[in-house]
């Protein structure tokens, strides 16, 4: 089985990931060949490589062969938390979601060193535009975004991900009382995240009195960002080479948490 590379889509759209080539090292490339079957969801692709074809579905059951809590990792990386996790909490399956080749065969590798544990699954998609397709209501428990690209520019900032179309997006797949879970390493994209968050009544704060992490960052922090809302450091987080590295650089990290609250008819309804 080789990285899948479908055909190239036809007009430019705003995407919150850079697209990046699929040339993998021969240890990415060996675990691909050796792991991808059992554990990439392979679907048949839309008019792009990485939004699925119409009428493609998840059926949970068939994936993971059995009913249970799901977590979904959206931008996972390289895989040290999804792999961590399913290593951890074997009662729960786990869904990353990831467009970079290279960091899905890197992930195979982290599964394989913990053990090769059977509820987890990769998902080479854009989630914005694929979870809202493959995924049934109400089927997720917990949401991550960890680290997701900042886009520092102001001309950007339309890419980030954390965004009301991307809350719109997910909000209808969780359940209610499923936890959304956030972290950056960027002052600048925490202030964004935390706003955006605050003002959609779906997702009601698991802190609203939090503080802020404590000590100084060397990045800009923003005039207005808030004092208080701010979650602790999620002990299901580990501790990744990128965020040694934000630390490493003297930025802070800041975490957020948010539940999802009761579902009105309106949200149903869009």
């Amino acid at each position: 089985m080789t990285p899948h590379s479908g055909p190239h889509r036809r007009q430019r759209e705003v995407v919150s990931f850079v697209r990046r080539g699929a040339r993998l090292t021969r240890s990415r490339q060996d675990a691909w060949d050796r792991l991808s079957e059992l554990y990439v969801i392979d679907l048949p692709r839309g008019e792009r490589d990485t939004i699925p074809a119409a009428g493609a579905r998840l059926e949970l059951e068939s994936v993971f062969g059995r009913r249970a809590e799901l977590v979904v990792e959206v931008g996972s990386g390289q895989g040290e938390n999804i792999a961590a996790a399913a290593q951890a909490s074997p009662e729960r399956d786990h869904l990353a979601v990831e467009v970079y080749v290279p960091g899905l065969a890197q992930t195979l590798d982290r599964i394989e060193r913990a053990g090769s544990p059977r509820n987890v699954r990769l998902l080479p998609l854009d989630a914005q535009r694929s979870l809202p397709q493959l995924l049934p209501a109400g089927s997720v428990s917990e949401l991550w975004v960890f680290f997701p690209d900042p886009w520092h520019k102001s001309k950007h900032h339309k890419r980030r991900l954390v965004n009301p179309p991307f809350l719109d997006a997910v909000a209808p797949l969780l359940r209610e009382g499923a936890v959304v879970r956030l972290a950056t390493d960027w002052a600048q994209y925490a202030a964004h995240m935390h706003h955006v968050m605050e003002a959609d009544p779906r997702f009601v704060s698991l802190h609203p009195d939090g503080p802020r992490p404590d000590g100084t960052t060397s990045d800009e922090v923003p005039g207005d960002l808030p004092a208080t809302g701010w979650a602790p450091r999620f002990e299901g987080r580990v501790l990744t080479s990128f965020e040694s590295k934000a630390h490493a650089a003297g930025r802070l990290v800041w975490d957020l948490a948010y539940t999802r609250a009761p579902h009105r008819q309106e949200d149903e309804n869009g």
